[in-house]
């Protein structure tokens, strides 16, 4: 049932179907207060002289720490203006600050009052699509006025299940920064050994005499140690989106989809790739290194690299990967940055003797088989807790308040 005060329109502005039982559908400036009276603009160059402890507080991240602050409480935030309006469902649209700190005035400040907490209206509005509210400035940009914030409608539970819910997304929270902090840590580690083993500094031990391998290591040429194809564009009348033909892998863009299915397909085949093949981005940004998922048709962006008999196809995979950074080196165009075959060709790389580059490599994909592991927990965590949020943040989903 619709109260007699709420109108069909409220509901289809507020994106939801009914209102639950006990709750009520405000206006923003109805439920919290806005504070943009404490705002303080610092430019830049300013706060390079006052560098501090005290976070500010930009639209939607912390640009800077200074060592003065404007406020000292507990408030949300939502951005003024910006394209990250666009991006509200995989990137928060707001902030929950508490403490000393000062916010510019790109960001509009909410205050608790004595019906619904400013932690309720940083849940609510986190990932909310609001667009339909706004204004545009210029391509892919929106603001979002004081006068508009005000009107945004909002369902405000009763303070217990506000707090309640807030407690419940906050555990959530906890989990999914932990398990970044995990991820982070191990990929830390795997750089840390990458750099040891890759390079001869630590040697591992031999599984056949038990004491660590010795020797020198070999310097050779890469085209020494593997086969390289450098991809070849075909005729652009040959895509297609509907799979015919293999997929077409173009750059860099194509190499980062790590997992994603192929965008483009091509019936003419030029230079190809078979899966596990190492793939290598020659286009700005160059450097970029996976493994093949696909049997395809690679492009002028991007090089195929596949190891020779009696050379570990994974070691030349992590040490390439190790190596990404140092392209740039390699560089060459003014407009176009590009790496040319023979400088691929030619890298110098550092190789053990087999039954090393075999030990190295397990090593080193052990780890990323870890980190692997914690990015897909954390993927199902943040689903988790996306439907966990549509679930309570509209009262289809009550909370006990007695636990």
């Amino acid at each position: 049932m619709v109260p007699n005060s709420i109108s069909k329109l409220d509901l289809v502005q507020a994106q939801i179907s009914e209102i639950p039982e006990g709750w009520q559908l405000c206006k923003v400036s109805e439920a919290l207060r806005i504070r943009n009276n404490f705002r303080k603009p610092i430019s830049q160059e300013v706060r390079e002289t006052m560098k501090g402890q005290y976070p500010y507080y930009g639209p939607t991240k912390i640009q800077d720490y200074i060592s003065e602050y404007e406020q000292d409480g507990i408030y949300a935030l939502i951005g003024e203006d910006g394209d990250h309006f666009l991006k509200y469902a995989t990137m928060p649209q707001t902030q929950f600050i508490s403490g000393k700190c000062t916010v510019n005035n790109h960001a509009h400040i909410l205050e608790s009052s004595s019906i619904c907490d400013s932690e309720w209206f940083f849940n609510y509005f986190k990932h909310r699509n609001i667009t339909n509210f706004l204004s545009r400035q210029g391509a892919g940009r929106f603001k979002l006025n004081k006068a508009t914030l005000e009107k945004l409608p909002l369902l405000v539970p009763p303070l217990p299940e506000q707090r309640k819910i807030a407690q419940i997304l906050s555990t959530w929270d906890r989990g999914i920064a932990t398990t970044e902090k995990l991820i982070d840590a191990s990929k830390q580690q795997k750089k840390a050994l990458m750099q040891q083993l890759l390079t001869g500094n630590k040697r591992l031990v031999d599984p056949e005499t038990g004491k660590a391998f010795q020797g020198e290591w070999e310097e050779v040429k890469l085209n020494q140690i593997a086969n390289i194809t450098m991809g070849s564009s075909p005729k652009s009348e040959s895509y297609n989106e509907v799979g015919i033909g293999l997929p077409l892998l173009q750059g860099n863009a194509d190499i980062k989809a790590r997992k994603s299915a192929p965008r483009i397909y091509t019936s003419q085949i030029t230079k190809e790739c078979n899966v596990n093949d190492i793939l290598l981005s020659v286009r700005a940004p160059v450097g970029t290194v996976a493994k093949s998922l696909h049997n395809a048709c690679i492009g002028r962006g991007i090089a195929s690299i596949q190891a020779k008999k009696n050379i570990v196809q994974e070691f030349v995979y992590q040490w390439l990967l190790a190596f990404e950074p140092k392209w740039e080196r390699f560089s060459q165009g003014s407009t176009f940055e590009a790496v040319n075959s023979n400088d691929i060709k030619t890298l110098h790389i550092s190789l053990p003797v087999f039954q090393e580059q075999q030990k190295i490599a397990s090593v080193l994909t052990g780890a990323d088989k870890e980190i692997e592991l914690l990015e897909a927990k954390l993927a199902h965590f943040k689903q988790e807790k996306k439907a966990l949020m549509q679930q309570l943040l509209t009262g289809k989903r009550r909370v006990s308040l007695s636990s």
